[in-house]
């Protein structure tokens, strides 16, 4: 008896190709959003007090959870009431539907690019405090580790969790929200570019 050959799974009606361009170009964006985000945080925490080295944590967490929300709601919104918004002339609606049209790279720079970079950044930035507080008060440098990598941990989950849930209610309004700015500084840029 012949063994039977497993099926190849087939591909979702519409489903789109990996692009190597795309992967490459993601590639060279975490690249330099992750050296930009390092570099930025170190240099805030190299000459500053402990109160600073926490408010560029909360800075770094907020960061993570704002962009996993726009990345949330562009994979999950509905180009439909965009196109009455466009077909109206509403400013931004334009810009928004071509993000839903590139939602997979939109929410991948979002989520895995800025999302991930922030997370990592945010423990160096936790292991940075950790030495402060210890050098400065004394204290067991595991139990300051343990309970702050805790609670920046905490804070990550919980607030991507609200994120999540807000981005998902209210996607349309957001992404229209993000084809504003982008139209917003594209006109801007034009403006300037053209001085």
């Amino acid at each position: 008896m012949k063994e039977k050959k497993p099926r190849k799974p087939k591909r979702a009606a519409g489903a789109k190709r990996v692009e190597p361009k795309w992967i490459a170009t993601l590639f060279v964006l975490s690249t330099l959003v992750s050296v930009l985000f390092a570099f930025a945080s170190d240099r805030l925490l190299s000459n500053s007090g402990y109160l600073v080295s926490f408010l560029v944590l909360l800075f770094i967490i907020i960061t993570g959870i704002l962009f996993d929300v726009l990345g949330i709601a562009t994979a999950t919104c509905d180009e439909k009431p965009l196109h009455s918004m466009a077909a109206r002339k509403r400013y931004g609606a334009v810009q928004a539907i071509k993000l839903i049209r590139n939602a997979e790279k939109v929410s991948s720079f979002c989520n895995d690019v800025v999302g991930d970079i922030c997370g990592i950044i945010s423990g160096a930035t936790t292991a940075a405090i950790v030495l402060q507080l210890v050098s400065r008060f004394s204290w067991n440098a595991l139990g300051i580790s343990l309970g702050l990598s805790g609670l920046v941990a905490g804070l990550t989950i919980v607030g991507k969790a609200i994120g999540k849930t807000f981005a998902m209610n209210y996607n349309t309004d957001i992404v229209l929200g993000m084809g504003k700015a982008i139209r917003f500084f594209s006109l801007g840029f034009r403006k300037g570019s053209s001085k």
